[in-house]
């Protein structure tokens, strides 16, 4: 039986890896074994953080006209949730991310906001929908001493979709566009029945890989039965390797070679010393 956790989840990770990939998804969280980061192209980075400081102690409605009445106050602090239980599961978990920016409504209430750049959709909406639902649920249930903004009374998307350039000078030029507001429906219910799910997930063994829809999935497939080819040995079907779990963690294992010979070693080594005879 597995020794109950406490999962680290990444709202950045909830939104995007989680549906992506499921294999890679446990690895990343239970394991601590991450795809190699491929940082966003820099430009949006740059236009996220001049939104931001530009929009900072602004009231929201110089900022758009659709947004609730307030003032922007807080921007791009790092959150951690209390560590949350779920119905059912033996495991725990808890949030930890960065917003971008929340208001302080003229209610007494707080507005969380995310930059975007591109063009709106119902399905970016969708998706990045979790994202803002977990930043809500750690500022409202933080971990001692963390930052506590309660209520979230509004969740959105402030979309700048860029239409026209310019040029101010010769050495100066300009990028406008509109700034959309897009309102996002807060529903706890669905987020903790999907946390369960997650955490569920994680304390299950580890899901297969799928290459065929995941970029480092089909890597790993590829360099295993490449391994495999030079060892001589041979793999299962679509040239997935055939190595046992780890006992201790039920986590992938790698062949090594010691003093005494080859041994199983897990992947997750040092955080987890299981071992297996070859």
């Amino acid at each position: 039986m597995n020794v109950p956790q406490n999962y680290k989840l990444s709202p950045s990770d909830l939104t995007f890896l989680y549906d992506k990939c499921k294999h890679c998804f446990v690895l990343k969280v239970r394991h601590g074994i991450a795809q190699p980061s491929i940082p966003l192209p820099a430009i949006f980075t740059r236009i996220a953080a001049l939104q931001k400081d530009y929009f900072s102690g602004k009231r929201t409605e110089d900022v758009c006209s659709q947004l609730p009445p307030g003032v922007v106050k807080y921007g791009e602090q790092r959150v951690r949730s209390r560590t949350l239980e779920l119905p059912g599961c033996t495991s725990t978990c808890y949030l930890a991310g960065r917003f971008d920016i929340v208001a302080e409504l003229d209610d007494g209430s707080f507005a969380l906001l995310d930059f975007k750049t591109g063009s709106p959709s119902d399905e970016k909406s969708e998706m990045y929908a979790r994202q803002l639902q977990a930043y809500a649920v750690a500022l409202e249930n933080p971990a001692p001493n963390e930052l506590r903004l309660s209520p979230i009374s509004a969740l959105g998307l402030l979309y700048f979709t860029p239409d026209e350039y310019g040029q101010l000078a010769q050495s100066r030029q300009n990028l406008t566009g509109e700034l959309k507001w897009v309102s996002i429906q807060r529903d706890d219910t669905t987020f903790f029945t999907f946390l369960k799910d997650v955490v569920a997930l994680l304390d299950g063994p580890l899901p297969e890989r799928q290459p065929d829809s995941c970029d480092w999935c089909a890597f790993r497939a590829k360099t295993a039965t490449l391994q495999m080819t030079r060892d001589g040995r041979t793999g299962g079907p679509s040239g997935r390797a055939t190595g046992p779990v780890c006992p201790k963690c039920n986590g992938p294992m790698q062949l090594k070679k010691g003093k005494y010979g080859s041994f199983w070693s897990c992947m997750s080594f040092p955080a987890c010393k299981g071992t297996r005879d070859a």
